[in-house]
């Protein structure tokens, strides 16, 4: 935790994230990807759609967009946000993805966007660098359904699966139970892996809360 402080102290360091807001003082950071994770998003046209995107692709051709969202994912943003700051860090290109997050949150509870310009390239792929949060990686989750965007930090990570058209998809409840059994604990690392065994752990024998 010392370390994670020093780097953070750093004045030359990236910080893609502002200083807390008063609002969210003593809660954890919780990172959300959106593609996968949170809806599911195609250019071939959906019955059934939640929303339906215009996006302008290169010389002013318009493609449409359509997005399903993951069952239970209101109530998810909703709940979470009383527990955790929200921030979305997407690979996903803003002109799309700002977009869709004004429909997916009319409540305005997710603190901060990051696009694919925040994301570091490496090895071919978009990772998410935790490092650049300006947040203590001690109490810092990310949720994403590719390891590749979390390859910096998996000890920060929550693996959920792929999300596409499955309605009756469950997933987010859970993790959400998770996340609120775990939001006082001491150090998140070591312990967020252990939500696929969530409700028959006892969190409390070997990870100590604050």
């Amino acid at each position: 935790m010392e370390e994670d402080s020093a780097l953070n102290d750093n004045p030359n360091r990236v910080r893609l994230l502002p200083q807390l807001c008063e609002r969210d003082y003593g809660k954890k950071c919780l990172v959300l990807d959106l593609d996968e994770t949170l809806v599911h998003s195609s250019f071939r046209a959906v019955s059934g759609a939640d929303f339906v995107i215009p996006v302008q692709q290169i010389e002013d051709v318009v493609h449409f967009v359509y997005v399903a969202k993951r069952p239970g994912v209101d109530d998810f943003l909703l709940e979470m946000s009383k527990h955790y700051e929200i921030v979305i860090y997407t690979a996903s290109l803003n002109k799309y993805a700002d977009v869709l997050l004004d429909l997916l949150d009319p409540h305005r509870v997710i603190r901060t966007r990051l696009f694919r310009e925040s994301c570091v390239f490496y090895e071919g792929n978009y990772v998410k660098d935790l490092c650049l949060l300006n947040r203590d990686l001690s109490q810092t989750i990310i949720i994403d359904n590719s390891p590749a965007s979390y390859m910096f930090h998996p000890e920060n990570a929550i693996d959920c699966s792929s999300f596409i058209d499955d309605v009756s998809d469950r997933e987010l409840d859970v993790i959400g139970k998770f996340l609120v059994g775990i939001k006082d604990v001491r150090d998140v690392r070591g312990t967020v892996n252990l939500w696929r065994h969530w409700p028959n752990v006892d969190l409390t024998k070997n990870h100590r809360r604050i």
